[in-house]
């Protein structure tokens, strides 16, 4: 039988990159005691004053059908939002989406086509290659460098913009590397983006998990507002990953251009998810603050942790849920590295080639565990990194994936 060309883009673009998570998972069913580093889920629950919500919401009978823009609670409480960012949005530059990923789908959909450019910051986050290959156009990398503290550099953009290049898809706060864009930064990207006709679409789904510097964001700036589309979710902020609740925020014509593609795609979000997403939005939560100490101090184990040790090197992070850590010291590269941890000391971490070129000499940690567990599979770490340097090297060369 034929298929669209579509499935061959995206045939080594899907859950491949996650092998080594479901293996995990798997070990852990049959009663293994893996110690799980790998995905981005908060280990916080949703507050109780959500989930009652939700529920009231579905009792009610919000379970009917919605509209292709968003139920107008939603949109009321994202202009109330966004409002205190950039004064003058109204509810037609907003679509509401299950997910940032879905919005991230949409949007690049909307945007790019075959014979097209998309560039982005390398190491990415795991899904950006394939959405980019699902519309037909290539994607295009530029180098975060970790003596840049993986910050992207205007002149790195500059350099790897070609002819075919019609968006910039940024990530700030970063997936894996935990890296902010400060405002200076973010300018001085947003420039060679107006020098080239760029469209820039940020990604800012840990944006209230920053923990040092404010937040910064092209949609803020009126020079970078025609041309910024920013796509979010509740799925961090809120501890509420299972729930999709997401948005995309942009230009008027652009949010109308897109109207039609998001209702082929799903024709309106749900109405009782979308109440919770409203109140969500709408009244402080303590839910992101406790997770932002949290992952601050997690990462602060695993610097102090690995401190002593001359064969990983942690990448301290500016905001998110993840470490990563240099281990090319040890004599493997991360993905040989992470299967080895997996095999021989029971940690599932991510291998950084899952998330590009620039990350494969890296390991991503999630700190979403209690502080003992994460010290005390670091320590794994450590001592797995001291048993790979004293082996001989061609010993090494028969290990991992």
């Amino acid at each position: 039988m034929r298929y669209a060309s579509i499935t061959d883009r995206l045939a080594d673009l899907g859950s491949g990159r996650w092998a080594l998570h479901a293996t995990a998972r798997r070990m852990k069913a049959e009663g293994q005691p893996i110690i799980e580093l790998t995905i981005g889920e908060p280990d916080l629950p949703p507050h109780e004053d959500l989930l009652a919500e939700c529920s009231r919401a579905m009792y009610a009978g919000r379970t009917r059908y919605s509209n292709g823009r968003g139920e107008p609670a939603v949109l009321k409480a994202l202009i109330a939002k966004y409002s205190k960012r950039r004064p003058g949005v109204s509810e037609k530059n907003f679509l509401c989406f299950p997910g940032t990923q879905s919005a991230l789908y949409a949007v690049m959909m909307g945007l790019a086509e075959a014979g097209d450019g998309v560039l982005v910051g390398d190491p990415l986050y795991a899904t950006y290659e394939g959405v980019i290959a699902s519309t037909g156009a290539h994607l295009i990398p530029v180098p975060l460098r970790p003596e840049h503290r993986f910050h992207m550099q205007a002149e790195d953009l500059e350099r790897a913009v070609t002819p075919e290049a019609r968006v910039l898809l940024l990530n700030t706060p970063h997936n894996p590397t935990g890296a902010v864009l400060t405002g200076q930064e973010i300018a001085a990207i947003g420039a060679i983006c107006k020098k080239h006709d760029l469209w820039i679409v940020c990604d800012e789904v840990y944006e209230q998990l920053i923990f040092g510097d404010a937040f910064a964001s092209p949609f803020d700036m009126p020079e970078l507002a025609e041309r910024t589309i920013v796509v979010s979710s509740i799925s961090k902020s809120h501890a509420a990953p299972g729930f999709r609740s997401g948005w995309a925020a942009g230009p008027e014509e652009f949010c109308e251009k897109l109207l039609p593609v998001s209702e082929t795609m799903l024709f309106g979000v749900q109405p009782f998810i979308s109440d919770m997403t409203a109140l969500a939005l709408s009244r402080p939560f303590e839910t992101a603050g406790i997770m932002r100490d949290n992952y601050s101090r997690r990462a602060a184990i695993v610097q102090k942790t690995l401190a002593g040790s001359n064969l990983l090197k942690p990448m301290m992070p500016e905001g998110g849920m993840f470490v990563v850590v240099d281990v090319t010291a040890t004599g493997l590269g991360g993905a040989d590295y992470a299967w080895e941890l997996l095999r021989k000391e029971q940690v599932a971490v991510m291998p950084g080639s899952s998330f590009g070129h620039q990350a494969a000499g890296f390991i991503r940690i999630s700190l979403t565990v209690p502080d003992d567990v994460l010290e005390e599979a670091v320590r794994r770490m450590a001592n797995l990194a001291g048993r790979l340097a004293a082996m001989p090297a061609e010993e090494r060369a028969h290990l991992g994936a």
